[in-house]
């Protein structure tokens, strides 16, 4: 089907249903003036117009496109139309020229966005294909364990304060054992003394 949209097909399209009207005209003429070919030449012309409306029938009309509602003042024949890629003209009058280097880095900026986007489709086909079946055993695992870890760091901080309490229990022993020597030193001392 793409060869009947061609523009070689369009130009053959056109030829023959010019060739053909003109094969009629000239054997109506040749009928009216009643020569001998006349007939031949309006016959083949009828026939050739007849093949060439049975085919444009079968084809279809070409799509239309309304471009006087994109530029509008096309159908004027004195407008004056910015193209496009006009944009702001400020004191220039007429169309802008495009900038290579512009339109690429347009079309770099169009490309990187692209790329990205089929990164993150892949990214989501991957996750697509992730097994998320276990993921809720692994959850309640997961819960478990910080529980459990919760605990102990509750049981090291307990362990902690019983530390500090031995601590300061030992201390306070280390000052009545040191006052209770001092007390045995005397004791002894005025022993001694007596003896």
């Amino acid at each position: 089907m793409s060869y009947f949209k061609s523009p070689s097909f369009k130009y053959v399209k056109n030829l023959l249903i010019g060739l053909g009207a003109s094969v009629v005209m000239i054997g109506a003429l040749g009928k009216l003036n009643s020569t001998s070919w006349g007939g031949m030449a309006i016959t083949a012309g009828l026939l050739v117009e007849a093949f060439l409306f049975a085919m444009l029938g079968i084809l279809g009309p070409e799509k239309d496109y309304y471009w006087e509602k994109l530029y509008p003042g096309l159908d004027k024949y004195s407008s004056n139309i910015a193209p496009l890629t006009g944009g702001d003209m400020g004191a220039v009058s007429g169309p802008k020229p495009l900038n290579a280097d512009v339109v690429e880095n347009k079309l770099g900026g169009m490309l990187t966005e692209l790329q990205s986007m089929s990164k993150s489709l892949g990214s989501l086909k991957a996750l697509q294909e992730v097994d998320f079946s276990q993921t809720g055993d692994q959850l309640k695992a997961m819960n478990n364990f910080y529980t459990r870890m919760n605990e102990a760091m509750s049981t090291l901080n307990a362990s902690v304060e019983d530390t500090k309490q031995y601590q300061a229990q030992m201390a306070s022993l280390s000052k009545n054992l040191t006052s209770l020597n001092g007390v045995y030193g005397n004791i002894l001392s005025a022993y001694n003394v007596k003896a």
